[in-house]
């Protein structure tokens, strides 16, 4: 365990975790042109373009986590790097469909590569990607993931 960790609480390890992993992404992704977030979002878009989904702004919103606006501002700005394409859905003018283009598949698939690498490295304490361990690591953090958090007012002026 790494040193000052022993006592750490577990809100306190997950957020460690999570901006490691997501500087190492950043930085993996970089060369190809990409943000973490940026990356999230085309590899996600493979995935579903590749189960035969053209998604909506909003469903991919849903499907990653992020926020709808946020998605819409990413979408942009991987519009004008060439790597998706947005159209109007025809069954809903409101909605956005969003697409890989040709060289937004050749950047993801190659993104996808260096992040599988950063993930074996990850999970090699563990085992491996295909580990026991993993698989029950894996299985924790869905059950955590699917846990909804009500984020309310109950703490009186000045108390935390």
């Amino acid at each position: 365990m790494s040193k000052g960790s022993e006592r750490a609480t577990p809100g306190y390890l997950v957020w460690r975790l999570s901006t490691k992993w997501r500087v190492a992404v950043d930085r993996a992704v970089a060369p190809l042109g990409l943000t973490h977030a940026q990356y999230s979002l085309v590899a996600s878009l493979y995935g579903m373009q590749r189960g035969g989904e053209r998604p909506s702004q909003r469903r991919l919103a849903d499907h990653t986590g992020l926020e709808p606006l946020y998605v819409s501002k990413l979408a942009r700005a991987l519009e004008s790097a060439g790597l998706i394409e947005r159209t109007r859905d025809p069954r809903d003018p409101r909605a956005v469909q969003l697409a890989l283009t040709e060289q937004g598949r050749d950047v993801t698939r190659r993104a996808v590569a260096v992040v599988q690498g950063l993930l074996e490295q990850l999970l090699e304490p563990l085992g491996g990607l295909d580990s026991p361990r993993t698989r029950t690591f894996t299985s924790e953090l869905t059950a955590l993931l699917d846990v909804p958090l009500d984020v309310t007012d109950d703490h009186p002026q000045g108390e935390t």
